[in-house]
């Protein structure tokens, strides 16, 4: 019997599957489709997910398939702030990294095979029962599964949602968008010329290479279709594209052609008993400023060692709700972010009013860093509940450097860690699941930081008494 099934294999489902397989707990991932998808759904990846990939020895392997783009990742609804020098990041990784989704969707498998996580393609969820011990998981074509836990990672039309009966409350869609690649017959020059003055009041529109002769274009439709897993015909793209730029492009040759709307909904909670919901099975939104593929991989490392906690015995009271209590409110803020977004590349004289004086703004380094620090995750605090608590308590950790090399280098096991600059911090009772580094962090503002194996910082201070409570509250009983 596995520890946790997990329903879907996309990047949240793999992602939690692995940071479950680095504490040994038995995972099986159950999905669908026979062979991974090439939709280009997602186009990036976004600092904080940069330095969750860092976090796990991950990175150099993306960035050979990657390509980083500074500016991008300071970019809020495409605003150019009037000094052309938006406020800087901080993060060791600044950038937006461009990376095709399918891309994503390999290397987080790999790297879950790689964890010897139990993968099986071809194999869909119809059902499923849960008791006070386990939950009991139908398998298209008759089989049944147990395992002590499940978790719906099955996106925005999850399955699993709607059998826990759960609420989704939100907005449904209001615009759609058409996606897809193409061949175009329109010389480079001039399709860029055209698509740079349509993009003046459409920020909706746009066509660019996708590598190969191929080029992605992302129009808006005509209207919102009833069934959005219907895809768009070759055709309505050409009548799309002139209806906005005055020509077709001579697009041709189709491939990989879907639909995309506005609609914004969140679960009313991600845990019912035992079974969780995460990435788009727990909220959908917008995909203006990259968000969603990015929200999901963080949901999964939020999730990941919680989860792993309980199978292996440890976890305290409170530590499996307090995913619901963490990642519930950053999803509202990124649903709330991407609905200013669509109002903003509106072509409408109000919307444009507003993204005149917002850029304006922009020219104050204090708004700049706020909003991008929302559409990078940077900013993102988790409230611990003690007001008292020194502002970096909540928050991640940046990778600072240390003595014997960069933060994050510490980190690659999931374990939680304890960075000591005095050395006399003991945390013997808890070493087996929180590593004790004595260092000296010039960038730290305090003697000692307790880390949990997300990265963010759970206690910095210098009282031995207060350590052992945040201790005890984070990584359960000493032993």
């Amino acid at each position: 019997m596995p520890d946790v099934i997990i329903s879907g294999g996309g990047p949240t489902g793999m992602m939690l599957a692995a940071e479950l397989r680095l504490h040994d707990v038995d995972v099986v991932v159950l999905e669908r489709e026979a062979a991974p998808s090439d939709l280009v759904r997602s186009l990036g990846l976004q600092p904080r997910s940069i330095e969750i990939l860092d976090q796990r020895g991950l990175l150099e392997r993306f960035l050979e398939h990657g390509q980083q783009y500074p500016e991008g990742a300071r970019r809020f609804a495409g605003l150019e702030p009037p000094s052309g020098s938006p406020a800087p990041i901080d993060s060791a990784h600044g950038y937006l990294l461009g990376i095709p989704q399918p891309v994503t969707d390999r290397l987080l498998t790999e790297h879950a095979e790689e964890l010897r996580a139990d993968i099986r393609r071809a194999q869909e969820l119809t059902g499923f029962d849960q008791d006070d011990d386990g939950v009991t998981v139908e398998v298209a074509g008759g089989d049944r599964l147990r395992a002590r836990w499940l978790v719906g990672c099955d996106g925005g039309r999850s399955l699993v949602r709607r059998l826990l009966g759960v609420g989704f409350p939100g907005d449904p869609a209001q615009t759609e968008w058409l996606l897809g690649e193409f061949e175009v017959t329109t010389p480079p020059d001039e399709l860029a010329a055209v698509v740079e003055e349509v993009r003046k009041t459409h920020k909706g529109f746009g066509i660019g290479p996708a590598g190969n002769g191929w080029h992605r274009v992302v129009v808006p439709a005509a209207s919102v279709s009833e069934d959005r897993s219907t895809p768009p015909t070759l055709e309505e793209f050409r009548t799309q594209l002139r209806v906005h730029a005055g020509t077709d492009f001579g697009v041709h040759s189709p491939r990989r052609l879907s639909r995309f709307t506005d609609a914004t909904r969140l679960v009313e909670r991600y845990r019912t008993g035992r079974v969780f919901l995460a990435g788009d099975a727990a909220h959908v939104h917008p995909p203006l400023g990259g968000q969603g593929l990015n929200l999901g991989i963080q949901d999964a490392f939020n999730l990941g060692w919680k989860l792993a906690a309980a199978v292996n015995g440890w976890a305290p009271d409170g530590l499996l709700d307090s995913y619901h209590s963490e990642r519930h409110p950053v999803a509202a803020d990124v649903l709330n972010t991407t609905r200013v977004q669509s109002l903003l590349i509106s072509p409408e004289p109000g919307p444009q009013a507003v993204r005149r004086l917002l850029t304006e703004l922009l020219g104050f380094d204090d708004v700049s860093r706020f909003l991008v620090e929302k559409v990078t995750g940077i900013g993102i605090r988790y409230d611990f509940g003690d007001p008292a608590a020194p502002d970096l308590v909540g928050r991640r950790l940046r990778d600072i450097p240390l003595s014997d090399g960069p933060l994050y280098a510490q980190l690659h096991q999931g374990r939680g860690l304890l960075l000591d600059q005095t050395g006399t911090f003991p945390v013997a009772g808890w070493s087996d699941r929180v590593d004790h580094l004595s260092d000296t962090a010039p960038d730290l503002p305090g003697p000692a930081a307790l880390l949990r194996p997300d990265g963010h910082v759970a206690w910095l201070g210098a009282d031995q008494r207060d350590l052992d409570a945040q201790l005890a509250r984070w990584f359960g009983t000493a032993h």
